[in-house]
């Protein structure tokens, strides 16, 4: 099927279960679901070029607004050609409203029906965020897919503080619609909240549904309310969304939340754990999580994992990578966040595969089986 260069188009090619395989089309190429988006914070994943990054099958990247409005701004970037063009990616781009940032690192916010105003975490300069700011912001990044500006209450919270906060974030749902316009080529998303509440995270999907979007978000999980308690909600949360739309779990995470989040039909994922801990020694491999940096590793020549295609195991050892961040030097953060990519790229790929076979349950379980296995035996 050829489209038109204005189209954004999702397509579910499978069902396993509650378990989806799809393709979302959009006019900077495609991406095959479920996804996961490694996180480019600041315009970069760090430690990564971004051919790099495309080579481990990364097919969109999450950049932030909180982030990008402060520095460089994002009228910079506009200037400069559009954050595509600024960062040397040109496949497609998430942006993030800005709102969770806002909650979680600004000094002296403030919160009205009208938007949040807060000091800088950088230079403690004073700055707003409204509905409206943050799709004017995210307008001038060109992102491809544009977040709803919400709010993210942090987990545990009474049930009026959640509903407050989701009847807001579904007022500012409305006023993003609105000024987000007929942007052909770009796609809007809806965030729904509710914390663990079902019959608030209903009425949430309710409003959302009613003012339309081009895809919707299940927000408010991963932050602090513990695995279970998750699973719990995402048992009945993204079957309150449309069906032939994208489902996107914002800030999620690790292999066996993604893994469970795919089981309970979620299709698209992202989080900075895969680069963040390749900076700090932790490897994620089939066999579960190791750290570099343990002196078990210190004379072993044998690879990470050697069924990874990556470099870091190609041609490296975990001596040398034992060695190289023990040392600080920056090769050890370029490789060992080189493997945790492909790792989650590679998972990606495994469940698609095994969606379309009809095998996930199966594959599921091999998941589980391996990473219960634990690392291979010392030398």
């Amino acid at each position: 099927m050829t489209i038109t260069p204005a189209e954004f188009e999702f397509q579910l090619l499978n069902r396993d279960g509650n378990a989806r395989r799809g393709v979302i089309r959009t006019t900077r190429g495609e991406i095959r679901t479920p996804a996961f988006m490694p996180v480019g914070t600041a315009a970069t994943v760090k430690a990564m070029m971004p051919e790099s990054v495309a080579a481990t099958g990364a097919d969109i990247l999450l950049g932030n607004t909180y982030h990008l409005m402060l520095r460089p701004t994002a009228e910079r970037i506009d200037r400069l050609g559009g954050l595509h063009k600024f960062m040397n990616w040109s496949g497609p781009i998430l942006t993030d409203s800005g709102g969770f940032q806002v909650m979680s690192l600004a000094d002296l916010r403030k919160l009205t029906e009208e938007g949040v105003t807060f000091k800088s975490h950088i230079d403690g300069s004073k700055h707003a965020l409204t509905p409206e700011r943050s799709m004017e912001i995210q307008r001038l990044l060109g992102s491809d897919i544009v977040m709803c500006f919400d709010e993210c209450p942090a987990l545990p919270a009474d049930r009026d503080r959640i509903a407050d906060s989701m009847r807001l974030s579904m007022r500012w749902a409305r006023r993003s619609r609105d000024a987000f316009g007929d942007r052909p080529g770009h796609a809007l998303f809806g965030i729904q909240q509710g914390g663990l509440e079902e019959d608030l995270r209903a009425e949430s999907a309710g409003a959302l549904k009613e003012i339309g979007f081009d895809g919707y978000a299940v927000g408010g999980l991963a932050v602090g309310e513990g695995q279970q308690a998750m699973f719990g909600c995402l048992d009945y949360a993204p079957g309150q969304l449309p069906a032939d739309k994208p489902r996107y779990l914002m800030g999620v995470g690790k292999p066996d939340d993604i893994v469970g989040a795919v089981a309970r039909g979620i299709d698209m994922m992202d989080c900075v754990l895969p680069s963040r801990s390749g900076r700090t020694g932790q490897v994620f491999t089939r066999l579960g999580v190791l750290n570099i940096k343990n002196a078990r590793h210190m004379d072993d020549p044998r690879p990470l994992d050697e069924n990874c295609a990556c470099p870091a195991c190609q041609r490296y050892s975990r001596a040398y990578l034992h060695h190289v961040f023990r040392s600080q030097e920056i090769i050890s953060s370029m490789l060992l966040t080189w493997h945790n990519l492909q790792y989650y790229q590679d998972l990606m790929a495994g469940m698609r595969e095994a969606i379309a076979a009809g095998g996930f349950v199966a594959w599921q379980a091999a998941f589980h089986r391996d990473r219960e296995q634990g690392d291979i035996d010392p030398l």
